[in-house]
C-alpha cells in the first residue's frame, strides 16, 4: 500500500497520481537557466503550485523570496543535500534566503532535547549547507524557538503563528493531516507562519513572491498555509508558490530515511563507510545470474546506483545515457554500475569533506 504523508512514505511513488490527487500541475517549459540545473533538466523537481510568479520575478530581476525548512534530527545525507542544491541555486538567481530551523517542531514529533537539535541544526545541516556553496551571510537563518534578537520581528513573527490559528478548523486539519495531535495543529500554523512572514513589513517589507521546495510528502503544510493566507484579512499576501521533487531512493529502496543508518550515505560518512554501504546495501536492478543479466540485461529504474547517478552524482547526461543503455543492455554488470557510483561517492566526499572544515568555522564564527 502506498502512503504519502508528512510522517510517513511508503509503497511505489506514482508521481502522475501524485499530480492528480494533490492537485499540482507538471513543471514544463522553464527559462534556460533551469536547463542548466540537473535537477530541472531530469525532471526531478516534477510538479508546481503558482510558479509562474516566480519565473516573472527572476526573468523581471524583481525581488522574491526562497523559504525552506530543516528538521534537526539526524544526519545529513544525500535525500538533504536536493534541497541545499535548490537553495543554492536560487540564492545564484537572486532570491533572498529564510531558513527555519525547525526545532520546536521536531521537540514536539521526535527529540524533546532541544541543545541536541542545536547542535544538530549547527554541525550538520548549515555547516554542509556552506560546504556545498550557500552563503550564509546573504542568507536570514533562524531557530523557530528564537526568531530573532530584534524584538519588531521576533513580535511579527510569533503574532502571525498565533493569528493563523484563528482562520484555521480542526476539520480541516483532519482532512489534510487524518490522524492530528495538538502538537502537530501547533507546528503547522508555526510552520505556515514561517512561510509566509517574509512578506510582512518587518521583514521584505511588502507582499513579494515566496517559493518553497519540498518532497511531496510536504504538500499537507503548503496547503494549509496557502488556504490560510487566503483568509486573514489582516495582511494581503502574495499567495505561496512551491515545487515538488521526487524521492531519493534509500539504500535499500522505499525513501532515503534518517531513521536508518543502511538507508542512506550522510556527507560525514568516510568513503570506505559510504563503499561499505554501497556494496552490502544498494538494491540491484540486476539478474539473478551472470548468464541471465548478459541475455536480459538490468533494470536501472530500480537500481539504486544508477538513481543516485541519475539525482546528480553523474552531471553528463552522455555519459549517463550510456550508463542506463549498457547496463539495459546486460553488457555493464550490477557490480560493475555499484563501482561507478562508489568512484563517484568517493570523489564527491572526499571534496566536500575538505569543504566542510572551512565551511564549521565560517558557521562557528556567524554563530556564537
Amino acid at each position: 500500500m502506498t502512503k504519502v504523508t508528512p510522517w510517513e512514505v511508503k509503497g511505489t511513488i506514482d508521481y502522475d497520481k501524485l499530480i492528480k490527487d494533490f492537485g499540482l500541475k507538471p513543471l514544463h517549459h522553464l527559462p534556460t537557466q533551469f536547463q542548466d540545473n540537473v535537477l530541472f533538466r531530469r525532471e526531478i523537481v516534477f510538479a508546481h503550485r503558482d510558479f509562474k510568479q516566480v519565473i516573472d520575478a527572476i526573468e523581471k530581476k524583481k525581488p522574491f523570496v526562497m523559504m525552506t525548512g530543516l528538521m534537526p534530527s539526524g544526519k545529513f545525507h544525500f535525500g538533504h543535500k536536493m534541497v541545499a542544491d535548490q537553495i543554492i541555486f536560487y540564492q545564484k538567481l537572486g532570491a533572498k534566503i529564510y531558513i527555519a530551523i525547525a526545532d520546536i517542531e521536531a521537540y514536539n514529533s521526535r527529540n524533546p532535547d532541544m541543545k541536541e537539535l542545536r547542535k544538530t541544526a549547527i554541525e550538520e545541516y548549515l555547516t554542509n549547507y556552506v560546504a556545498l556553496g550557500l552563503d550564509l551571510k546573504k542568507c536570514d537563518f533562524y531557530f523557530q524557538s528564537q526568531r530573532s534578537n530584534d524584538g519588531l520581528k521576533s513580535n511579527a513573527y510569533y503574532s502571525l503563528a498565533n493569528m493563523l490559528a484563528r482562520h484555521a478548523t480542526f476539520n480541516e486539519f483532519k482532512a489534510v493531516y487524518g490522524d492530528i495531535t495538538p502538537g502537530k495543529m501547533a507546528s503547522s500554523l508555526l510552520q505556515a507562519a514561517d512561510m509566509l512572514h517574509p512578506q510582512l513589513k518587518e521583514f521584505e517589507g511588502k507582499p513579494i513572491p515566496v517559493i518553497i521546495p519540498v518532497g511531496a510528502d510536504q504538500d499537507p503544510h503548503i496547503r494549509i498555509a496557502r488556504d490560510i493566507s487566503k483568509r486573514i484579512k489582516e495582511f494581503k499576501f502574495t499567495q505561496l508558490s512551491s515545487t515538488y521533487h521526487k524521492f531519493m531512493p534509500g539504500l535499500k529502496g522505499g525513501k532515503m530515511s534518517s531513521s536508518d543508518i543502511n538507508s542512506y550515505i550522510a556527507l560525514t560518512d568516510t568513503p570506505e563507510e559510504a563503499t561499505r554501504k554501497i556494496k552490502k546495501y544498494a538494491f540491484s536492478g540486476g539478474k539473478a545470474t551472470l548468464e541471465e543479466h548478459r541475455k536480459k540485461g538490468g533494470n536501472p529504474d530500480v537500481d539504486v546506483s544508477f538513481q543516485m547517478l541519475l539525482y546528480g552524482l553523474e552531471p553528463d547526461d552522455k555519459k549517463l545515457e550510456k550508463i542506463y543503455k549498457n547496463y539495459k543492455s546486460g553488457k555493464l554488470l550490477s557490480g560493475e554500475l555499484k563501482q561507478i557510483c562508489i568512484d563517484k561517492v568517493t570523489s564527491f566526499l572526499q571534496q566536500h569533506q575538505q569543504k566542510r572544515v572551512k565551511a564549521k568555522k565560517l558557521v562557528t564564527k556567524i554563530i556564537q
